[in-house]
């Protein structure tokens, strides 16, 4: 039996067509943010080194590193408003440092996961580098203990330990990955840290990092990183460890199986 359509049908059927005609054009519309930016690691450079500074605040805003640094004596008096905004300008000024003196990657719409590396015979512990990223202002700005934390027991035990672990060999040192919390899950990490490892292994070079936890030792360990030690820093009424791994460099056949998928990893945050 044939149907027969009502007239008012048809307009429904036309409006809803339409609407959603207009929907698919308004969805085809370009956005202002680069569609490249999504899946494509790009370096940034100095004028985007505070967007990159916040989002590896976010990133690292219960890293207990960083906490270490923030907390002590008179700082205990400071707002959580005063601390964020420390906090903030710490990595700021780190961001700064490594566009000067090193690299900075970045992936997502949004300075979404972020990474600071050294690569091999770079380091950021110039003058130069330390009064024009701003760093110097770290002085002036952390209380009296976190000062002391970071000067006398932070820098040189991070500089003895990579002596100690690598010798004389030139080496890409990751110095920091962070995903903001809203865009974990996405893979977005694994495409920076195997960006930079296939340009290492062309080059026949290892990489070093340290880990300020230990949950992620397993995810970095998917890379090819391999644990090497702990250290810890215990000027606090707690000791905060930081892990040390260095992956050494591998073929270029070896390295594509070693990849782990996205289906592998997305569980894990960083």
């Amino acid at each position: 039996m044939a149907h027969v359509i009502s007239k008012t049908a048809i307009d429904t059927i036309t409006t809803t067509a339409s609407a959603a005609t207009a929907t698919a054009i308004v969805d085809r519309r370009r956005s202002l943010v680069p569609q490249s930016w999504e899946k494509s690691v790009r370096k940034i450079g100095l004028t985007e080194c505070e967007q990159a500074g916040v989002s590896l605040a976010h990133a690292f805003a219960a890293d207990a590193l960083s906490m270490y640094l923030l907390d002590g004596d008179e700082t205990d008096r400071y707002s959580d408003e005063t601390k964020w905004k420390l906090h903030v300008r710490i990595m700021t000024y780190l961001v700064s440092a490594h566009c000067y003196s090193g690299l900075v990657t970045t992936i997502g719409p949004d300075y979404d996961c972020v990474a600071l590396w050294m690569p091999p015979g770079m380091h950021m512990d110039d003058w130069w580098t330390i009064f024009r990223s701003g760093m110097w202002r770290l002085y002036y700005q952390l209380g009296s203990e976190g000062r002391k934390r970071y000067y006398e027991d932070v820098l040189p035990l991070l500089h003895e330990t990579m002596d100690e672990v690598m010798g004389d060999r030139e080496y890409y040192y990751l110095a920091y990955i962070g995903t903001k919390p809203s865009a974990r899950g996405k893979g977005y990490a694994k495409k920076l840290i195997m960006d930079m490892a296939a340009k290492a292994d062309a080059e026949n070079r290892a990489m070093y990092l340290e880990s300020s936890s230990s949950d992620n030792i397993s995810y970095y360990e998917r890379f090819g990183f391999k644990y090497r030690k702990e250290i810890s820093f215990k000027r606090g009424p707690v000791p905060v460890p930081l892990y040390i791994m260095v992956r050494e460099p591998v073929a270029a056949k070896a390295a594509e199986e070693a990849v782990p998928t996205l289906d592998q990893i997305e569980t894990v945050k960083v």
